[in-house]
């Protein structure tokens, strides 16, 4: 498995321990470290929880969203870090 190491001009998705997910919607992204600590400018958080329907016991799914200008991921909550998705490469 070959390690790549993010260039900071590329857009990213990151995956978090509490079923959060942070796109960066420009490609921006200020400073990262090894521990995987980054800033990120322009950002925006997409929070999905999932509750119980009381009367008819179905999982019901709901998605937050909000727009940061300048985030800061602490590297020890970050699961997932995707490049975006190259087509026709």
């Amino acid at each position: 498995m070959a390690y790549s190491r993010p260039r900071t001009s590329e857009q990213i998705t990151l995956r978090c321990c509490r079923q959060e997910r942070i796109e960066q919607r420009q490609r921006v992204r200020n400073a990262y470290d090894q521990h995987l600590n980054m800033v990120l400018g322009d950002a925006e958080e997409t929070i999905t929880t999932v509750e119980i329907d009381e009367e008819t016991y179905e999982e019901v799914y709901r998605t937050t969203k909000r727009t940061i200008p300048m985030l800061f991921v602490r590297g020890d909550g970050v699961i997932l870090v995707s490049p975006p998705v190259r087509v026709g490469v």
